[in-house]
């Protein structure tokens, strides 16, 4: 967890706690989870320096959750990938909320098991 410099305004911690919220857009059709934050960052990334580093880490966490559900649905085969992919989704359901939560608090919260691919 990284908190920004200076505080951080209503605006811009609304926009953040936007961005970590619509990733539960994934719940209801595919991708969604990564593509409504993609969205939200795009438009509010240079405005708001807060929203520009919620939407990397949810972005980075979200993309890093698709290879790891990617490796558990052939893991199926195996007989553990359901369990995995339980897993997956009970970490992004719980780290999710924090994320908001934190958001709401003006702090960027860093999503655990996130690969950098947003720097």
């Amino acid at each position: 967890m990284s908190e920004l410099t200076g505080e951080v305004n209503k605006q811009a911690k609304d926009m953040g706690l936007l961005i970590h919220a619509a990733s539960f857009a994934g719940y209801v059709f595919p991708l969604g989870s990564v593509l409504d934050p993609l969205i939200v960052w795009l438009m509010k990334r240079d405005e708001f320096e807060f929203a520009n580093q919620c939407g990397k880490n949810c972005l980075n966490f979200k993309l890093s959750l698709l290879i790891y559900a990617l490796i558990s649905a052939i893991l199926i085969l195996v007989g553990v990938g359901v369990l995995l992919l339980a897993g997956l989704a009970l970490l992004d359901i719980i780290c999710t909320i924090m994320a908001i939560v934190k958001a709401s608090d003006g702090i960027a919260y860093q999503y655990p098991l996130s690969i950098k691919f947003l720097k």
